[in-house]
């Protein structure tokens, strides 16, 4: 299975996703879209913590890009609070639950599907703002995001991402609510390196996301050697350890906000 085998893949699981109302799939409600219209509004990069205050720029008016962000819900509500958003996303169902915001709450919204790692429809410096969401677990090679990233922002464009620390990864069945922390795996982590194991052909005979876990030296250095200035970060976990077991332990999700000089 080479990139566009997991690009594709990835593209048929999270519209199964949307179908199954994922979490991450379920349109945000009317009333939080009137909130943000005033200003009020919460989003979030990980699982739990919102993103702070001061680390949007100004929205009114900026050309901003949700990357890999669909889902009917980050999107419409920077939408309302004034930007001009444009909603990329490998999958169609996801990219369907903004326009069934925008749609619902008359917004107005540029909806464009494609690969995170391949912005090459918009031109250099297009760009005050990219949103970039966990997403980036579901592309084998994270580097080109960050240069894509760098190369359509503007100087002073601001990019923040949430990703996965790949010390997830680690571990053996720590996904199941079994407790069960066996290191197995080492890191950088690719689904693509265990095709043979039954646990990854369980994977893609449920159709589920194929997943990569990347280095701390690629997520936050990556960003760095794209040219781009670091300026925040925070931790984040899965709310309820019963439901996670690393969650019981620390902190496993990271969001960066980082600055194109």
């Amino acid at each position: 299975m080479n990139e566009t085998d997991v690009c594709k893949h990835n593209q048929g699981a999270w519209d199964q996703l949307v179908n199954q109302a994922d979490r991450w799939t379920k349109p945000v409600d009317r009333e939080t879209v009137e909130r943000a219209r005033t200003g009020d509004f919460t989003i979030v990069l990980t699982p739990t913590k919102p993103v702070p205050a001061d680390w949007f720029p100004p929205l009114n008016g900026s050309d901003t890009l949700c990357l890999a962000s669909a889902g009917g819900q980050q999107a419409p509500i920077l939408a309302a609070a004034g930007a001009k958003v444009t909603v990329f996303d490998n999958s169609p169902k996801q990219l369907d639950q903004d326009r069934f915001v925008a749609d619902r709450d008359g917004l107005e919204m540029k909806f464009v599907e494609g690969d995170m790692a391949d912005l090459s429809m918009f031109s250099d410096e297009s760009f005050d703002f990219i949103f970039h969401p966990c997403s980036n677990t579901f592309v084998p090679k994270v580097i080109p995001v960050w240069q894509e990233c760098h190369r359509v922002l503007r100087s002073g464009g601001v990019l923040m991402a949430g990703f996965t620390n790949a010390m997830r990864f680690i571990f053996d069945d720590e996904r199941k609510e079994n407790g069960n922390l066996e290191v197995r795996y080492a890191l950088p982590y690719s689904d693509l390196d265990h095709v043979d194991e039954e646990h990854i052909r369980a994977t893609i005979r449920a159709g589920k996301p194929l997943e990569f876990g990347h280095t701390l030296e690629d997520q936050i250095g990556g960003q760095l050697r794209a040219g781009l200035l670091l300026t925040g970060l925070y931790e984040d976990r899965f709310g309820k350890p019963d439901n996670d077991p690393l969650s019981a332990f620390l902190d496993t999700f990271i969001a960066t906000r980082a600055v194109k000089p």
